[in-house]
């Protein structure tokens, strides 16, 4: 493993092993770059950019959007930065701009930690702590977190990788979905409204098909495991044998599918941001999926990406 600093992501980690190699960043302990045998298979970005479109990042302690700001939990009220000012809410949790640091190291692997000190808004310390691993199956990541204060605090977790098959337009990768439902958003806020089944509709991708004009920027729930807890979202190539896999253990219980058309410049609809969450948007103020964090329990799971 070796490390070197930039200026704007932080120390770069670069880990490798058996043609796999993976780059991760200070700056939000962000996976910023994975490759296969040199090609990549990640929309990333470069050292010295501020990683855009929240690409790569560790999402907590919630995924997604929280509306207004505001929430309740176990009686009491409380109130987050707007980080999303525009639509009013607050957005993607708060370890993503933070600077992680090295706690083990390895040629294959390195592990990082932060510690989210209480706050105005989300009062409950947390060490977080991602262990990141490439082999010959791929690239791996073990997410821990322990909560390091008296109460128990609300946990929500998901990341943010854009995957990008070589040569292939978003239009003509073939996506699949193991899902049953989506979440219907509002299309000024993006926040949620209800659930809706997927059998039928233009938004159910349950079977491999291109993606085509579809834009999406799409919460799908009622996910399909196999027998192993795993669920897994596939991109692939319809004129190759290529495909990029996404999966994730059975804390997961929603897939988060973006084509990027709100972003702007070279970025604009150019790869698919495919995000496992273990709750849906607004979980704060729903409950729904929310974990409960007791004080001094850790929390765990796995997620990862192979072609």
């Amino acid at each position: 493993m070796s490390a070197e600093s930039a200026a704007k992501s932080g120390i770069q980690w670069s880990i490798e092993a058996d043609g796999h190699r993976a780059v991760l960043t200070e700056v939000g302990g962000t996976l910023r770059s994975y490759s296969v045998r040199g090609a990549e298979l990640l929309d990333g970005f470069g050292t010295d950019e501020i990683a855009p479109g929240s690409a790569g990042q560790i999402l907590a302690p919630w995924p997604n959007r929280i509306r207004d700001g505001h929430y309740e939990f176990e009686g009491t009220s409380y109130q987050l930065a707007l980080t999303e000012p525009d639509r009013h809410n607050a957005i993607h949790g708060l370890v993503n701009w933070a600077r992680w640091h090295a706690v083990e190291q390895a040629a294959d692997a390195v592990t990082l930690e932060y510690e989210l000190p209480a706050q105005i808004g989300y009062p409950w310390s947390l060490r977080l702590r991602a262990r990141w691993s490439v082999s010959a199956d791929g690239l791996r990541c073990e997410q821990e977190v322990v909560n390091t204060s008296d109460a128990n605090a609300p946990w929500g977790y998901s990341v943010h990788p854009y995957l990008r098959l070589a040569g292939v337009s978003v239009e003509d990768t073939v996506l699949h979905v193991p899902a049953k439902s989506r979440i219907i958003a509002d299309a000024s806020r993006l926040l949620p409204l209800g659930a809706v089944k997927l059998a039928g509709t233009e938004f159910d991708y349950s079977e491999p098909r291109r993606i085509g004009s579809e834009v999406l920027d799409t919460t799908f729930g009622d996910i399909d495991f196999d027998a192993d807890g795993v669920t897994a979202v596939t991109l692939s190539d319809p004129g190759s044998d290529a495909k990029i896999v996404i999966w994730a253990a059975e804390q997961f219980k929603y897939w988060q599918v973006f084509t990027g058309d709100t972003l702007s410049g070279e970025r604009h609809r150019r790869s698919v941001a495919v995000e496992p969450m273990t709750c849906g948007p607004d979980a704060f103020r729903s409950g729904r999926d929310l974990v409960v964090l007791e004080p001094g329990r850790t929390w765990a799971t796995t997620w990862g990406i192979r072609a």
